[in-house]
C-alpha cells in the first residue's frame, strides 16, 4: 500500500506538492469514474497501469533503483530516456507550477514527488513519511503506453496500447549498481537504444538474472503496439502463444513479477508462490483486447491513391495472400486456428537469429491496423517507413512494381 506523507522538497515545489497530496484520493476517484465499461476491463486497466505483480523483488531488491532515482534521475533525465508523465495525474497546482517554470526539472527530488503522485507512466514508487523512496516497481504500461504530448514533450494524456518508442529500457536498467560487477552486460544494455528491448536476453527467476542465450549476441526488437489485437491471435512476433502466454512470460521473467512461468520449448521453468501474475491474466487480457487501433486522420493519406493501392494489395502485388482481411494476418488461417500459421525467415526475407531464439523459429504475419502510427517497421526496426516496407517486399518477391504503384501501396497502408 502506498504511503502518502508530506515532505519538503525545493521551495518552489513544496506548496503544490502539499496541496496535491492532500487531494490525491479525490483525484483517483475521479479518474476511476472514467474507466471503460465492464468489470473485467476496469480491473484490467488498473492492472495494466498500476500492478507491479510484486516485481519490486527485481527493481528494488536486486537492481536497487530506489537508490538510483533519488540520486541520478531528475525529470529531465527521465524524459531523455523516454519515461512519460501522465498530465491527468497532476493536480492543478502542479500544472500551474510547471507552466510558470517554478519547478526545477533537474532535481531528482521532483522525480520522487512525481512517483508519489503516481504520475510517471509505468513506474510505481513507495515513498515514506520522510519523503524517502523505499521501493520501485514497473508495470505493463512502462513499455506499452505513451502520452500525447499535449502538455509538453513527454507529458500528456495516456495512450494505452501505443508502444513507447522513446523508452530506453536498457539505459534505465544499466543505471543500476548491480551491473558494477558486470560491465559487459551493462554495455549490452546501453547498446539497445530507444524503443528496443531484448526479451530473449535474460530472465529473472525471483533470485537471479538468468542469461537465456549465452552463446548468442543480444538482438533487441521493437516494442510493439498492443492495440487492435481483438481477433488477431498468436500476437507475438514469432507466434509463440496467445496474448496471455506473452503476458505471463514478460510479467514473470522480464518484469520480475512474483509468479510462475513454464515453457519447456525454451527451457524456462520459473516457479514462485504465491503466483501474483497468473490470476490477473484474464482481466489484463480483457483490457488489452478493448484497446482499439487508431484510425488515420482523413488528411493523412491520398484517397485516390489509396484506392489504387488497395487494388494492388488484393491483386497483382499479392499482399493479401498473407495479410488477410479483416485483421490483415494469416496467423489463424490454419485448420481450426488451433495452431499458428507461421513463416520461415527466408520466406519473408528477414533475419533468422531472433526467430531462432524463440519457441517457434518462425515469424507470424504482422497485422496492419493502425500501421501508420508506429514506425519504424519489422521486428528489428530495419524499415524506417512504409516506403521501405514496400521496397523490401518488391525485392523479396520480385514484384516489379513501378514507382507509382509503390507510392499507391504506401497510401493504402496509411489508410488502414
Amino acid at each position: 500500500m502506498r504511503r502518502v506523507g508530506y515532505f519538503i522538497v525545493v521551495a518552489s515545489f513544496a506548496l503544490p506538492i502539499l496541496v496535491a497530496l492532500s487531494g490525491l484520493s479525490g483525484s483517483v476517484e475521479a479518474r476511476n469514474s472514467l474507466l471503460p465499461q465492464g468489470k473485467a476491463v476496469r480491473e484490467g486497466r488498473e492492472i495494466f497501469r498500476h500492478d507491479t505483480f510484486g516485481d519490486e523483488q527485481l527493481w528494488t531488491d536486486v537492481l536497487r533503483m530506489h537508490e538510483v532515482i533519488p540520486k541520478a534521475v531528475s525529470p529531465n533525465t527521465a524524459l531523455k530516456v523516454g519515461l512519460k508523465v501522465d498530465s491527468q495525474a497532476l493536480p492543478r497546482p502542479i500544472v500551474r507550477a510547471l507552466k510558470a517554470g517554478e519547478v526545477d526539472l533537474d532535481d531528482p527530488a521532483i522525480t520522487v514527488a512525481l512517483l508519489q503522485l503516481n504520475a510517471v507512466v509505468g513506474l510505481e514508487g513507495t515513498v515514506d513519511d520522510a519523503g524517502h523512496l523505499t521501493s520501485v516497481g514497473v508495470t505493463c504500461a512502462l513499455c506499452h503506453s505513451t502520452v500525447d504530448d499535449s502538455f509538453a514533450p513527454g507529458i500528456g494524456r495516456r495512450l494505452d496500447g501505443w508502444p513507447n518508442r522513446d523508452l530506453n529500457v536498457g539505459a534505465i536498467a544499466a543505471l543500476s549498481p548491480f551491473f558494477d560487477k558486470d560491465p559487459d552486460t551493462r554495455d549490452v544494455l546501453n547498446r539497445w537504444g530507444p524503443g528496443m528491448y531484448d526479451a530473449r536476453h535474460h530472465a529473472f527467476d525471483g533470485v537471479n538474472l538468468i542469461v537465456l542465450n549465452p552463446q548468442k549476441p543480444s538482438l533487441p526488437v521493437l516494442i510493439p503496439p498492443i492495440y487492435g489485437l481483438l481477433g488477431v491471435g498468436f500476437e507475438t512476433y514469432t507466434g509463440d502463444g496467445p496474448i496471455s502466454y506473452w503476458n505471463s512470460y514478460v510479467g514473470v521473467g522480464q518484469m520480475g513479477g512474483h509468479g510462475t512461468f513454464v515453457d519447456p520449448r525454451i527451457g524456462l521453468n520459473i516457479t514462485q508462490t504465491p503466483d501474483m501474475v497468473t490470476p490477473k491474466l484474464p482481466a489484463l487480457l480483457a483490457y488489452q483486447l478493448s484497446l482499439q487501433a487508431p484510425k488515420p486522420r482523413p488528411d493523412a493519406f491520398n484517397r485516390n491513391a489509396a484506392r489504387r493501392g488497395r487494388q494492388l494489395f488484393n491483386g497483382d502485388a499479392g499482399c493479401a495472400g498473407c495479410h488477410q482481411a479483416p485483421h490483415f494476418t494469416d496467423v489463424l488461417s490454419g485448420v481450426g486456428g488451433a495452431a499458428p500459421v507461421l513463416h520461415d525467415p527466408g520466406e519473408v526475407g528477414t533475419e533468422e537469429d531472433y526467430a531462432a531464439r524463440s519457441a517457434t523459429g518462425q515469424y507470424r504475419t504482422t497485422p496492419l491496423r493502425g500501421l501508420v502510427a508506429h514506425p519504424p517497421y519489422f521486428h528489428d526496426g530495419s524499415a524506417p517507413d512504409l516506403a521501405a516496407v514496400v521496397e523490401h517486399y518488391d525485392r523479396q518477391f520480385r514484384l516489379g512494381l513501378t514507382p507509382a504503384q509503390k507510392a499507391d501501396l504506401v497510401e493504402y497502408l496509411k489508410s488502414l
